[in-house]
């Protein structure tokens, strides 16, 4: 008898307190950059060099956004993580975006920002920096 057998692909949401303040952070960074009237391109994009956490639009630029998130109890210096080792990075992530988007929007400039974003212990959005032009 044959049995066909249906395998769905799940993707894993980490339980990791870390990984889960990191998405409530990208959150009020999107949440943020909408009020803005920036429109999203792409989130969480993965290259062969890491992640990029948001790609958005604006009037004139094509805005790669890196966002660092810190809990309360342990806020620290949220841009002691953004040292350049990251912003270069970041550089090599936005040129491989570039180089493998299909159909990307045109803009004007490239722009990068840095979005620095403290929570409470339920998530809620005590802090936000938005540093445009950040490096």
């Amino acid at each position: 008898m044959f049995r066909h057998t249906t395998v769905r692909t799940v993707r894993r949401v980490s339980s990791d307190p870390r990984h889960l303040t990191g998405r409530q952070g990208e959150q009020h960074a999107l949440d943020h950059l909408r009020r803005l009237g920036y429109e999203l391109v792409a989130r969480n994009h993965r290259t062969r060099f890491g992640e990029i956490d948001l790609v958005m639009r604006d009037a004139r630029a094509l805005v790669f956004v890196e966002v660092k998130s810190r809990r309360a109890q342990r806020p620290g210096a949220v841009w002691e993580a953004l040292d350049e080792r990251k912003r270069r990075q970041v550089r090599q992530m936005a040129r491989a975006f570039l180089h493998e988007a299909t159909g990307r929007p045109v803009a004007e400039a490239i722009r990068f920002d840095a979005i620095g974003v403290v929570v409470d212990a339920r998530g809620g959005l005590l802090r936000l920096e938005h540093l445009e032009a950040a490096f």
